[in-house]
C-alpha cells in the first residue's frame, strides 16, 4: 500500500529540491527516499526508476522556468521584454541549479512526452522576448539559439562557480545582454517605411 501523502507529484518535488541542493548527478533514489521518511523501494509505487524521475523532474523544471519568463515579460516588449526575461532565467537557474540540469539531462521520448511540450513552452517563452526585435522569420531559429546558448553557458558557469575574474557578475551579465539587444536591433528586418 502507497505511503499516505506520497504521490508521483509529491516524489518528484522532493526529487527537485534535493537535486537543488546536492546536484542532479549525486541525486539517487536511497536520497529521495530518506528525503520522504520512506524505504527506497516505495518509490517505485510511483515512478519506474531513477531515469523516470530525473525525467519528471526536467519536466518540471521547464514548465517552471517557462512560466518563471512568461511572468516577467507579460506585457513588455523589445529591449524590457529581452531584459526582464533573461534576468528571470538567470534567476531560476542561480535557484535551482539541480532542477534546471535535469530539464538539459532529460531525453525527449517523442511526440506525446510531456518534456516536448514543456520544452516548446520555453521556446515559445524565448521567442516572445525576441518578437519585438523584428527578426526576418528565416533568422529566428537562429537567433532563438544563440540567446538559449548565451544564457545557459552563463548560468551554469555561474551555479558552478566558474567565473573567477573579479569584476561583478551582474555587470558582466548585463553588458552581454546590452550586447544581444545591440546585436539584435541591428539584425532587425526593416519596415516599408525604412526601406523606403
Amino acid at each position: 500500500m502507497p505511503r499516505a501523502g506520497l504521490a508521483p507529484a509529491s516524489v518528484t518535488e522532493a526529487a527537485a529540491d534535493l537535486a537543488d541542493e546536492i546536484g542532479i548527478d549525486r541525486m539517487s533514489m536511497g536520497l529521495v527516499a530518506e528525503r520522504l521518511g520512506v524505504k527506497t523501494p516505495s518509490l517505485y509505487k510511483h515512478v519506474d526508476n531513477l531515469a523516470d524521475l530525473v525525467h519528471r523532474v526536467g519536466v518540471l523544471a521547464m514548465n517552471e522556468l517557462c512560466d518563471t519568463i512568461r511572468d516577467a515579460t507579460q506585457g513588455r516588449a523589445g529591449r524590457d521584454a529581452l531584459v526582464a526575461g533573461t534576468r528571470a532565467m538567470r534567476d531560476y537557474v542561480v535557484a535551482h541549479p539541480g532542477r534546471y540540469a535535469a530539464g538539459n539531462a532529460a531525453q525527449i521520448t517523442g511526440p506525446d512526452d510531456p518534456l516536448m511540450a514543456a520544452a516548446n513552452r520555453v521556446m515559445d517563452s524565448w521567442a516572445a522576448m525576441l518578437h519585438g526585435y523584428r527578426i526576418d522569420p528565416a533568422q529566428q531559429t537562429h537567433a532563438l539559439r544563440m540567446l538559449r546558448s548565451l544564457l545557459h553557458g552563463f548560468t551554469t558557469l555561474e551555479t558552478a562557480h566558474s567565473f573567477q575574474l573579479g569584476t561583478d557578475l551582474d555587470d558582466s551579465f548585463d553588458w552581454m545582454i546590452d550586447f544581444v539587444d545591440q546585436s539584435l536591433t541591428r539584425a532587425a528586418k526593416p519596415t516599408p517605411s525604412e526601406r523606403d
